[in-house]
């Protein structure tokens, strides 16, 4: 028998294993995980330098990066019942957007997007290398289209593409910096899932969001190291020199939006309450109206049309009038996104891309032209626009192909 042949049955069996033991100790319940298990091959997400065949499917955390010039700052993929507690305190549902902090090798995320299958993943990660480790090991898994990544401060969330159903923090955190978090879950059962507490010991917490009250249920004491939160590359840097990364550089737009985010939140701690009030899935279909499928569809091919006329536009107070139109039709298709199955995150999250691109143009445009790192730095953003521009419209010929086919 081949070598890779070998190792691969004795990875599948040690999985199997694993996944027994976490069912026969009552930690694994969900039948959908217990499938996601066995469908995301986790030695996917290691790469190969800490590929360790005994540590493999055994109940520890994997190592995924190291760094040789700080020792320190090494990460882990998660032990499988810990992940395992976290998704399932999640309670995730099959159209639930999805904020996770921290990247994780990518590994968290390519699990939540099978429970999660028709919702919105975004990965906030502040080291950008860990960052590029995680898109190479998605897009091998044909997931980098299912999940964003962006790089940024995780402690900010995502203000500008709330409300998350869900929302994930793999990494420490302090109690007083949840608070900007609460804040952009959706007010109708939103569930945010950390380990809350200082650096030596947190407790992984449970909170429930109904309208302005937050309901907070304490599971088990972890050990988790800290979020990295600071962000390690300067802007024109990581615009000029990463690819596949999504960052955003309007930090105005954010800095606007934090203060609403960030007022303190009385939280109610209780050990049952929070199990009583979760509100129950609703299955009922809605039906699909002729008029808003119209309606829809008529958004789309405005945005469309607009995207198009963005890529061959030179003058810079047009174009922002451009991405300002769009965002605001976005904004407009957001209560079509759940009935239709809009994937209006993404989209945002590129159209902050591309107005972050305009914005470094615009100041580059300042300098002089004689500088030819300058004119380099000038075609590289613009290709860069192009690219997202391009990866904007597959997007919205996908959402047009998928709301046509919905009535």
């Amino acid at each position: 028998m081949d070598r890779n042949v070998r190792i691969r049955e004795r990875l599948k069996l040690k999985k199997k294993r694993l996944l027994d033991s976490l069912i026969l100790s009552e930690i694994l319940k969900d039948k959908r995980l217990i499938k996601a298990f066995m469908e995301v091959p986790l030695e996917k997400f290691i790469p190969e330098k800490f590929f360790n065949i005994v540590k493999l499917y055994e109940d520890v955390p994997n190592l995924f990066y190291y760094d040789d010039q700080n020792p320190k700052s090494y990460r882990t993929i998660s032990a499988p019942h810990m992940i395992t507690i976290m998704l399932q305190g999640l309670s995730l549902t099959q159209n639930d957007d999805l904020l996770i902090l921290g990247a994780k090798s990518g590994y968290i995320a390519a699990l939540a997007h099978k429970l999660a299958p028709k919702g919105e993943i975004v990965i906030l990660e502040a080291n950008s290398e860990i960052a590029k480790i995680s898109s190479q090991n998605l897009k091998i898994l044909n997931l980098n289209d299912k999940i964003s990544i962006v790089i940024k401060n995780p402690l900010d969330g995502a203000p500008e593409l709330s409300p998350w159903q869900k929302i994930l923090v793999t990494g420490a955190i302090e109690q007083s910096k949840i608070h900007p978090l609460l804040n952009q879950l959706d007010d109708n059962g939103g569930v945010l899932f950390a380990p809350i507490g200082q650096e030596f010991v947190q407790t992984y917490t449970q909170i429930l969001r109904q309208k302005n009250e937050f309901y907070g249920k304490k599971q088990l004491q972890v050990k988790f190291s800290p979020l990295i939160t600071q962000i390690e590359l300067d802007e024109l840097e990581l615009i000029i020199d990463l690819d596949e990364f999504e960052r955003n550089y309007d930090q105005s737009t954010i800095e606007d939006t934090l203060p609403s985010f960030s007022k303190k939140i009385n939280i109610k701690y209780t050990s049952n309450i929070l199990d009583e009030i979760i509100p129950t899935p609703n299955i009922k279909i809605e039906s699909i109206d002729r008029q808003q499928q119209e309606l829809v569809l008529t958004y789309l091919a405005a945005i469309e049309f607009t995207i198009k006329n963005l890529k061959k536009e030179e003058n810079f107070n047009k174009i922002f009038i451009f991405l300002d139109d769009i965002e605001a039709k976005l904004n407009d298709l957001k209560k079509f996104k759940k009935i239709f199955e809009i994937k209006i995150k993404r989209m945002q999250n590129i159209l902050n891309q591309i107005r972050s691109f305009n914005i470094v143009r615009k100041e580059l445009e300042k300098k002089a032209l004689s500088d030819s790192t300058v004119i380099d730095k000038k075609i590289d953003i613009v290709n860069k626009q192009i690219e997202k521009i391009n990866i904007f419209l597959e997007i919205i010929k996908e959402n047009i192909i998928n709301v046509k086919s919905l009535f």
